[in-house]
């Protein structure tokens, strides 16, 4: 498939979870709940994540900002429900080396959906936008159980 098709289609995609975020929403029962906010553009993000003792067992997220980072919140959100600490924590080093321009991260199926993103790369000044979810994420990890 030619590289133009391909971005194009990868555009499309972020687009569509820009437009209809998946587990957009606030949680009636969660273990953690993280906000984060990047204060240089304004984008937002508030998320729960409902642990079912080491497995993720639902998650939701509210916030605002660019297309990118409530794109890369709703993929991400995606990829956490059923799975175990570690696995998410795997998912979090494979995205973030794809973001810091690995080509072999780029192309991990694993990834799913988060591929759309992987031309943020070429983007420095919008790596804070496609992070802002899991970071998130990271300090949920690292928070106490309930």
């Amino acid at each position: 498939m030619p590289d133009d098709t391909l971005s194009n289609l990868y555009q499309e995609l972020l687009l569509d979870h820009y437009r209809r975020p998946r587990n957009r929403g606030k949680l009636p029962n969660y273990d953690v709940c993280i906000e984060k906010k990047n204060p240089l553009c304004g984008d937002e993000i508030t998320l729960q994540i409902d642990f079912q003792g080491d497995t993720v067992a639902n998650v939701g997220f509210t916030g605002q900002g660019c297309a990118i980072s409530q794109a890369s919140a709703s993929m991400m959100t995606q990829l956490l429900k059923g799975r175990s600490r570690a696995e998410v924590e795997a998912l979090a080093r494979r995205f973030t080396e794809m973001l810091h321009g690995d080509d072999t991260a780029a192309r991990d199926a694993a990834l799913g959906d988060l591929r759309a993103l992987a031309g943020v790369s070429r983007l420095p000044v919008r790596l804070k936008c496609a992070m802002l979810a899991w970071g998130a994420l990271a300090e949920a990890l690292a928070a106490p159980a309930k």
